[in-house]
């Protein structure tokens, strides 16, 4: 029997995580919180017991979740934590706060975020992800983000703290971000417009952005620095190993590796988690035997494989 404080926010049980990722897998949540403000998180934290597993979850976009589901407690932030504001050359964003959104509020302001504006999934993920796009990394902007521990203490953490890599950063586990600081350069607005346009219409051109994927499967194979940037003269391309182990298009039950871009992991229709990680491993396999070279996943892979009998079944009692 599982013993959860009572929050202001909305508490669910047994809630299909598949409804919440970019994929539409997944087994359910043993229990899905969504916090009304942080001060609400952070009490919710504080009391939780310990033991009990915590898995912040943004949305969804670079996500598998395994068909048995996720046990423990899943927290996903909602409109609570989607403000945008802009003051004195700096954008302060709401860990829900879409990336595009981001983008283009701050470039209507005169700021420069446009790297931000293809970039699939909200700020909370993008710090802790490091993300990044046209050579520019969240590293390269960011100033500070608030948190709350798993204790449920309210903390700011610093680039020192963060430590940022390639898509990749030191937050401590079961930590949830819920605001971010970033340094913007000023630039004109219908230039900051205009560019992002630009990169939208090349996104399109070579993306497969009307399917159902995570972005980026696998890690491109590369040098980096420690703010994460590429170092250009090392980098290869997994798209392109992929390509050339054979991989593009290739199939396991619903799930493809799209034509269009290799490095695209697809529910091309009734796919499982199970089918996708498996045919993303095929991948890894078989680039492996081609190159030697080790892709590693990008998208993030949570929870439990399914029994034979279906998804688990979680106690759903929290008295």
């Amino acid at each position: 029997m599982t013993h959860l404080p009572t929050p202001r926010g909305r508490l669910t049980a047994g809630k299909p995580l598949s409804e919440l990722t970019w994929l539409r897998v997944g087994g359910p949540a043993e229990w899905l919180f969504q916090p009304a403000d942080t001060e609400d998180l952070a009490a919710f934290l504080k009391a939780l017991d310990p033991a009990v597993p915590v898995f912040p979850m943004g949305v969804g976009s670079n996500l598998i979740v395994r068909d048995g589901g996720v046990r423990g407690v899943v927290i996903r932030l909602g409109r609570g934590f989607n403000h945008i504001r802009i003051e004195d050359g700096r954008v302060i964003a709401g860990a829900a706060a879409l990336d595009a959104h981001v983008a283009r509020r701050a470039a209507e302001a005169g700021r420069d975020l446009t790297f931000l504006r293809t970039i699939p999934g909200a700020i909370g993920g993008a710090v802790r992800m490091n993300a990044g796009c046209y050579g520019t990394y969240v590293a390269d902007r960011f100033v500070e983000a608030t948190a709350v521990t798993r204790a449920g203490e309210v903390v700011t953490l610093g680039p020192g703290e963060l430590n940022f890599r390639y898509r990749q950063t030191d937050l401590p586990e079961g930590s949830v971000i819920t605001e971010a600081v970033f340094e913007a350069p000023a630039g004109a607005p219908e230039a900051l417009r205009a560019r992002m346009e630009e990169q939208l219409a090349r996104r399109d051109a070579t993306q497969p952005t009307r399917a159902r994927s995570a972005g980026s499967t696998f890690r491109n194979p590369a040098g980096f620095s420690s703010t994460g940037r590429a170092d250009d003269t090392h980098e290869l391309k997994a798209w392109k190993l992929i390509e050339e182990a054979g991989m593009r298009g290739a199939r396991h039950g619903g799930a493809a590796m799209s034509e269009k871009h290799a490095n695209f992991l697809t529910n091309a229709g009734g796919a499982t988690a199970a089918e996708l990680e498996g045919l993303g491993e095929r991948v890894r396999k078989r680039v492996f035997q081609n190159s030697g070279i080790e892709l590693e996943w990008e998208i993030m892979r949570v929870g439990e494989t399914a029994p034979e009998t279906g998804t688990i079944q979680f106690d759903k009692d929290k008295s």
